[in-house]
């Protein structure tokens, strides 16, 4: 019985796409059955896929797996590739030319499709990590949109979060001076010339994201946040060790009517860690055997369920 509950839920992963500027973007629609809330997952930064997936080290399949657990709640989701990359390849010539505002205006057309399809009167979005700067930034214009589930999201300016996360690695202690120079440029809006710049920083510094990062740090998720009246959810794990508890407060502070989940043990892929090893941290972000934290699978599904 188990096994076919399992194939079941399988079958109920549907292709899907809506247009994009030149060409399809890509998704995967778990569907929950009539009536059930539909949950739009946005990724997070970086060549991230719809399963949660990354080339930079991550192959945990968060999202797939945040998907399936919510379809036994009662829950559908979409999750998509982002424009330019993997399934939505096609959609502009250059992954690299895009803005904020760019993906906001995909997660609308992804909620336009999905009530189409659905029949729901509006589309929750839940961005992780970045995903939670665009889901933001998508409900300035709330057509379409039930409201926010803000998964390890930034509640700083990304400029903030960065020096955090680079400063936080021993071995980056050489490069923190070019590192720092390089944001501060950016921040002002000036490129940055890398032509002396060692080969570690050039992943997050290279000329063709430069426009995008420029774009990235000039965002403000808590005035974001302050500015949108829809209902919302901020989930921070106790363990993630790239977002810290202080940017779900100062989400919250902007919007102290929203509701806050903390699982004390999940990280930043979703995933539970015993102890506060970072090695043992950073082995989950590679086991896509470990189910995500369920406390907010829980959390998730009670807070969209509660609003219909």
């Amino acid at each position: 019985m188990f096994g076919l509950m399992i194939a079941a839920l399988a079958a109920a992963a549907i292709p899907m796409a809506v247009p994009g500027p030149h060409g399809d973007l890509a998704g995967t629609f778990v569907d929950a059955g009539k009536g059930a809330p539909v949950v739009l997952i946005i990724p997070g930064s970086g060549p991230t896929d719809r399963d949660g997936n990354n080339a930079m080290g991550v192959t945990a399949a968060p999202y797939r797996l945040l998907a399936d657990a919510l379809a036994t709640k009662g829950v559908s989701t979409l999750r998509a590739d982002k424009r330019g990359m993997f399934g939505s390849k096609t959609a502009i010539a250059d992954a690299n030319a895009v803005s904020i505002a760019d993906y906001a205006a995909d997660a609308h057309n992804w909620a336009k499709a999905l009530r189409k399809r659905t029949g729901a009167p509006c589309v929750w979005l839940l961005g992780h990590s970045e995903g939670g700067l665009i889901a933001l930034a998508a409900a300035q214009q709330p057509q379409d949109i039930c409201g926010l589930i803000l998964v390890a999201a930034p509640g700083r300016k990304l400029g903030t979060l960065l020096r955090e996360q680079l400063q936080a690695n021993p071995a980056n202690a050489p490069l923190l001076p070019q590192a720092m120079a390089a944001l501060d440029s950016l921040e002002a809006g000036k490129p940055v010339d890398v032509s002396a710049m060692p080969a570690p920083l050039m992943a997050l510094f290279r000329p063709q994201v430069q426009p995008f990062l420029i774009d990235l740090l000039r965002q403000d998720p808590a005035a974001l946040a302050g500015a949108t009246r829809l209902p919302m959810l901020i989930a921070q794990g106790g363990k993630d060790i790239q977002v810290s508890r202080v940017d779900a407060d100062s989400l919250h502070a902007a919007r102290p009517d929203a509701q806050l989940l903390a699982p004390p043990n999940m990280n930043h892929v979703l995933k539970d860690v015993a102890g506060t090893d970072r090695a043992s941290n950073l082995a989950t972000y590679a086991d896509p055997s470990l189910p995500v934290d369920p406390a907010l699978v829980d959390g998730i599904a009670a807070f969209v369920k509660s609003r219909r």
